[in-house]
Formats: structure tokens, C-alpha cells, sequence
């Protein structure tokens, strides 16, 4: 069946698949960005990374930091700063348990994914994360490779 017109698909323009190696994710919720007219048009164009990037708390408001938007070719003179802090859109009762998990417990704010949704506007999923220390990770990659080899032995079974 074919969708109607009026009805897109969630599009992902990047996302931060070594968050979840790198970090506990506790809790996720979804955020706007305050963007330029460039900045949209180059992430529409699909070449933005947010591996490195995270937010940071700063007067009372939430900010995406480091998030590589690159300049906008057509746009010429009033093209954009491809690594500008951007503000993230959030309810107040959002961003106070927010900067509480980040002053009290110790979590940082991580982004997973930059995408698109149904009514065209960009918006970011943000992880509430705690930091996995080296064992840990060593861990998950052995529950990863034991999940390969586990589908390997189950396959070649029948």
C-alpha cells in the first residue's frame, strides 16, 4: 500500500552510534534545535555528525555543543558557523530535571540522533547517559560477539 502525501516518514540525518558503547543510557527524550535557514538546508543535504558532540546546561537553558553542521554551499555571505552552540527547544519542567540529573547524579547529556519528523522539523534525541567505565564496555562486547556467534551456531544447525 502506498502512504498518503500528506503523511512522511521520520527521515534520520545522523546518529551517534557510539553512544551506546561509550555510555548508559538511563533515559531519552526528544528536543527541537533553534536553527538558521542554512543550517536546515545543509542538514536536509545529510552531512552533519554529532559523534562528538553533547549538551550542556548554561542560564537556565539546555545547548548542543560541538554538533558539525557544515556551511550551507549556496549561501554564500550569510552562510552559518559550522560548530555555533544551538539552543535545544525543551519545556522548563524538561530542562530543571534535566539540570538535575546533570548537577546531582552526575549524568551527561548525549545525543543520538538528529532526524526529521511527519511535519518536516528538525528535531534531536537526547540521552540521559552515565559514562561506562572500560569493564563494562569489555562486557557488552563480549554479550555482542557471544549474540554473533550464538546466530552463526544457530544457522548452521538448520
Amino acid at each position: 500500500m502506498m502512504a498518503e502525501k500528506n503523511e512522511r516518514a521520520i527521515k534520520v540525518v545522523a546518529e551517534n552510534r557510539r553512544a551506546r558503547f561509550n555510555y548508559a543510557i538511563e533515559d531519552t527524550l526528544e528536543a527541537g534545535i533553534a536553527l538558521t535557514g542554512t543550517e536546515v538546508k545543509s542538514i536536509r543535504s545529510g552531512k552533519t555528525t554529532i559523534a562528538e558532540s553533547y549538551a550542556d546546561t548554561k542560564d537556565g537553558e539546555i545547548w548542543l555543543i560541538n554538533a558539525n553542521i557544515p556551511e550551507y554551499l549556496q549561501a554564500n555571505r550569510f552562510n552559518h558557523e559550522p560548530k555555533r552552540p544551538r539552543k535545544l527547544l525543551l519545556h522548563r519542567k524538561q530542562i530543571n530535571k534535566l539540570m538535575g540529573a546533570v548537577d546531582r547524579d552526575g549524568m551527561t547529556l548525549i545525543p543520538l540522533k538528529l532526524y526529521f519528523n511527519e511535519r518536516g522539523r528538525a528535531k534531536l534525541l537526547l540521552a540521559v547517559a552515565k559514562g561506562k567505565k572500560l569493564h563494562d564496555k569489555r562486557e557488552s562486547e563480549k554479550k555482542r560477539d557471544w549474540g554473533r556467534e550464538k546466530g552463526r551456531l544457530l544457522r548452521a544447525r538448520g
